[in-house]
């Protein structure tokens, strides 16, 4: 760490560590002050200055973009997630002591290991890849902030160079891939930066920022995708009034996103349709007017606030009033607001992710990414941009290989993997 840049009161110099040292920037005019940013606050600006962080504005969301514009403008892209999740983060670390630019760093970057087409396209690269050890998008985000994302060379590519607190907040799941699992947090190539990162840490166990950011994920994601499902049209709050549409949504957060009893779910919904704000939306469907706006748009403030609140307060019960950092807390939150997110989740999941057309192009572009990748293995280093070259030469076998071309793969838009598939795919097969 540079000199006179000290670490966030509750956090170590071994929290601030970086896999490579650095000195003060040599271009500042000799006059100049010196710096106030703390490392913390560094790693959040190298995050957010990234390619990687830039490229999730042509990913899907729940939609992808440019799709659902004709009513209701203009739904959600990774990008502007992640500006949300990070913004929601921020706001629960200040008021549980926590650094607010550690849990800020995690909600941007928490993300941008996912390929084109969203979680679509991660389970179409875990498919291709397994040869390699599977993709998995939290694994490919650790991947991203400390060997792709072009910063810092050292004897191995570092990536953006993080501090340790900030990478381990990104640590969804803190594991490598074993058998019978389907989230990891680490490819075997990678396990010598993830053991640097979590030097010291408890087995498995998340810190205290990485539950944060997991939270304000799971909370901007519940209420916003509910919020672009009712703008498009495709989410209609009087439906839910009916039991037998209830059962239904209660039925799917029991089955994906809840441990609840359905009874339960299904009370907890009931209860949720009563609360002012969601019961402005139950009279009419929504028709985009002016007073249509405001009220869809306290109901997103209304929701967020009440779902930050709750773990504030249930984390300050258990663990006090001091500052809570990395392992000396866990994030509390009370089972019945878990259930009212997973009920929100299930909301989008019936009535906007298992509608028949996008089930059909979701086919399609799975299809897509697996003769895309199939094509550029094929290939090798002609068909790759030039910053994947140098790992395509040095692999050793035809798993490495394969791993340099879904790093690439991963990387692309979606407009610019159905560009690549027209061009590596469609024109050399004519």
């Amino acid at each position: 760490m540079p000199p006179g840049h000290a670490p966030t009161p509750g956090y170590t110099e071994h929290d601030a560590a970086r896999l490579s040292g650095e000195q003060d920037k040599s271009a500042i005019l000799p006059d100049s002050p010196p710096a106030r940013r703390g490392p913390f606050a560094r790693d959040r600006a190298r995050v957010l200055h990234s390619a990687a962080l830039r490229r999730l504005a042509g990913k899907t969301q729940v939609v992808g973009p440019g799709e659902g514009t004709e009513v209701g403008g203009v739904p959600r892209t990774r990008l502007t997630h992640s500006l949300e999740v990070a913004q929601i983060g921020r706001d629960i670390a200040e008021e549980l002591g926590a650094d607010p630019d550690v849990v800020d760093t995690a909600g941007l970057a928490h993300d941008i290991g996912h390929p084109p087409f969203g979680h679509n396209g991660e389970r179409a690269l875990d498919i291709v890849a397994q040869r390699c050890g599977g993709f998995e998008g939290n694994a490919q985000t650790l991947r991203i902030l400390t060997r792709l994302e072009p910063k810092v060379l050292g004897e191995r590519e570092h990536g953006l160079n993080l501090t340790r607190a900030c990478l381990d907040a990104t640590a969804k799941y803190p594991w490598p891939r074993t058998a019978g699992t389907t989230k990891f947090g680490v490819y075997a190539d990678d396990l010598a930066v993830f053991e640097w990162v979590r030097d010291g840490a408890p087995p498995r166990r998340r810190c205290l920022e990485a539950q944060v950011m997991d939270w304000a994920d799971d909370v901007a994601y519940s209420v916003h995708d509910v919020e672009d499902g009712v703008r498009s049209g495709r989410i209609s709050f009087p439906a839910l009034t009916q039991p037998e549409e209830r059962t239904v949504v209660a039925h799917l957060a029991a089955k994906h996103f809840s441990a609840e009893p359905l009874s339960g779910l299904e009370d907890v919904a009931a209860d949720l349709l009563r609360l002012p704000a969601v019961a402005a939306l139950t009279g009419a469907d929504y028709d985009d007017s002016l007073g249509a706006q405001v009220a869809l748009k306290r109901l997103t403030s209304e929701l967020v606030g009440r779902f930050v609140a709750a773990a504030v307060t249930a984390t300050r019960r258990d663990h006090g009033d001091g500052p809570l950092t990395r392992y000396a807390a866990d994030l509390v939150v009370p089972a019945r607001v878990a259930a009212e997110v997973a009920l929100l989740k299930a909301v989008a999941l019936r009535y906007v992710m298992s509608d028949p057309s996008r089930l059909a192009l979701q086919a399609i572009q799975r299809e897509w990414l697996e003769s895309l990748v199939d094509a550029l293995a094929a290939r090798g280093a002609a068909a790759l941009e030039p910053a994947f070259v140098p790992a395509w030469e040095a692999a050793g076998d035809d798993a490495a290989r394969l791993r340099v071309v879904i790093d690439q793969v991963a990387e692309l838009t979606d407009a610019q993997a159905v560009r690549w598939h027209r061009v590596h795919v469609l024109d050399r097969s004519l």
